[in-house]
Formats: C-alpha cells, structure tokens, sequence
C-alpha cells in the first residue's frame, strides 16, 4: 500500500528502543522486526547507525540484500559531520551516504550547552555542520530529517539559537525537523507551546520525539501533533533507555481512533484489526525475545527520577 506522506509515523525501535536496559537484538532480530513494523504500516523503520558499531554495519549491509519492504521506508541513523572537516570527506557521513536507505535521520545538537560541551565548537560552526551534512546528502539522492537533540532544554536556555538551528536545517534542505524530548522531562501544555511558537517562526516541517522520563511520552506526542506537528516518532511498547520512548502502540491506536483519519491518513488503507494482528505479533516477540529486560517506572525508580534530577 501507498503511505501518505501527509503526515509520518515513524519507528525507531531498531535503534532508540534497543538501548532498552537487557535488551540485546541480533541482526537476525532486527531483520525480523523490520518486517513485522513493515507488514504493520508505519511510514518509515529506522534501521540504526552504520558505520557506528559493528552490528548495525552487518544489518545494513545484509538489509540492502534480504530486507524487501512493501510499506515502509527504511532509514539510516547518523550524526552531523564533525566539527571543522567537509561532509564529504567524513567517515561516519559515508556510512550513511552507502547505507543503502532512501532516507537519512541525523541528529544534531539544538541546545548551546551542548555545543560547547560535547562538540567542543562553536555556535556558529555547528550550524555550519548541519548545513553541510545536509546539503551532502540531498546532493547524493537521499532524503534527510532532523532529530533536533536536546530540542526543549535548549529552547529553555537560548530561544534564539534553538530556533536558528530549525532554520538553518530547513533552509538547507531537511525535510523534517523532529524535536526531541531528550531528558523526557516536558509537559504536554509545554511541548504544545513550544511547537506552535517554532512553527509561527519558521517554515519548517516538525516532527516530535519524546522519551518517557515523566511519563508524559504519549501525551506529549498526542500535544505535538494537535499543536501542528506532522511526524511522530516512538518504539513499539515504549521500548528505550532509562524509562523508554513514546510508545508507538498507543500513539497509533489514539491517532487512529481520536482524530480525524481521513486528514492524517496514518495508516492508509489498513483495517484495524489487521493492524492489531500485526501488534499481536510483535507482543508475541517481546515474551518471546525479552523475557529478562529490566523495567524501569518514570520518577518512581531511579534511571528516570535521577536523570530528571541531573540535567
């Protein structure tokens, strides 16, 4: 079936929701996965990060091979070019360049801390990082998006700059910009404030990703996109580190049955209970695949309650 690009649903339990604490795929794994999320109809299925371990190289290369999706989209996940080089010349951009995917999600930092912090550079360097990364690859073909990392907090801190690096991004050629909840620590009415405010004052697609420090993943998500947002991340059963994702399973069912279906168009011409056959199975997976994963509660264990506490 054609999915709509209208508005996204898009998965990243291959690489956000594997760095849930015991919880170890194989590349085998992961194949199997795709083709459960594809069979499912969510628009786009992040693969992970070639290039970056030995694992996600070894699945992408055997996905460009074994991995026939009918639905879906497949992505590769990677970082803006380091600080100081061309785009073209960086390593880790040539993995995802010969992924093998249509489409590229980089992630670069929107919060000025963070610049100065972990990239060790400057402000203005690192929107020439993402202005690089980007027109690299939409000059090889490949369609790009955004995960604005450390989006909110960096909006708390320097309004300005956040909102420059949505700019710079969009400007550049990034056809979505996702903002992420990195820490997990918004608010829905909070999330809904700062998306209307970056859409009054850019011309950039949005997107939304959220982890669950607060346990507001789901509603902040739902926020977003009823503030404008039009592509929404999350892992199937809130897989993630520390507390998880936004969960993909409740995002879609409330999409899906709260809104208007007609506009968002989530899952094009999929009946509903096909589609709870294809959750049935990945339910299955998870008892089957998952039997010792740790579990951790938001604010009430202590992954969450301190990562809130430290940032």
């Amino acid at each position: 079936m054609a999915i709509s690009d209208n508005f996204h649903v898009y998965d990243t339990t291959l690489r956000d929701g594997a760095q849930q604490e015991g919880l170890n795929l194989s590349v085998h794994d992961k194949l199997q996965i795709a083709r459960h999320l594809d069979d499912l109809g969510v628009g786009f299925i992040e693969g992970g990060w070639p290039g970056a371990n030995p694992k996600d190289t070894e699945f992408f290369e055997l996905a460009k091979r074994e991995l026939k999706l009918k639905n879906a989209t497949f992505v590769a996940f990677g970082a803006t070019r380091r600080a100081n080089t061309k785009a073209a010349d960086d390593p880790l951009i040539a993995a995802l360049r010969n992924s093998g995917a249509p489409v590229v999600t980089m992630v670069a930092k929107a919060h000025d801390r963070h610049v100065d912090l972990a990239l060790k550079t400057t402000l203005e360097e690192n929107l020439n990082m993402i202005k690089d990364s980007i027109q690299h690859l939409k000059s090889e073909g490949q369609r790009v998006f955004i995960d604005a990392e450390h989006f909110f907090d960096g909006y708390r801190a320097n309004r300005d700059y956040a909102l420059e690096v949505v700019r710079v991004s969009a400007e550049a050629g990034a056809d979505v910009i996702a903002l992420c909840d990195t820490n997990g620590g918004m608010l829905p009415d909070e999330i809904a404030d700062v998306v209307h405010d970056i859409l009054g004052a850019s011309s950039a697609r949005l997107g939304i990703h959220c982890h669950n420090d607060t346990g507001c993943a789901i509603a902040n998500s739902m926020a977003a996109v009823a503030a404008g947002a039009t592509h929404v991340q999350g892992t199937i059963n809130g897989y993630g580190e520390r507390t998880g994702n936004a969960d993909l399973v409740s995002i879609i069912a409330n999409l899906e049955l709260r809104k208007i279906r007609s506009y968002y168009q989530i899952i094009c011409s999929a009946n509903l209970s096909e589609s709870r056959m294809q959750l049935l199975k990945l339910q299955m997976w998870r008892h089957l695949r998952v039997n010792h994963m740790s579990v951790y509660l938001p604010l009430l264990t202590k992954p969450g309650y301190m990562h809130l506490l430290l940032k």
